[in-house]
């Protein structure tokens, strides 16, 4: 399962961030960086979760 983000939807809204700090990170320039694209089997659940918080959608799993 890899996560994406679709840099021209993002908002910079930091749910996903306050979901699951170990795969997603807002930096100084509100810009979403995914730390672990491919996030283990343990942090799974939090990430379906932050992916279907993310109020503007700009967040995707490929499964």
């Amino acid at each position: 399962m890899e996560v994406r983000v679709d840099p021209l939807v993002c908002e910079a809204n930091g749910v996903c961030v306050g979901l699951a700090p170990e795969v997603f990170d807002l930096d100084d320039e509100d810009q979403l960086h995914i730390l672990q694209p491919v996030p283990p089997a343990d942090l799974i659940d939090k990430v379906r979760h932050a992916v279907r918080s993310c109020p503007k959608a700009a967040l995707s799993l490929e499964e």
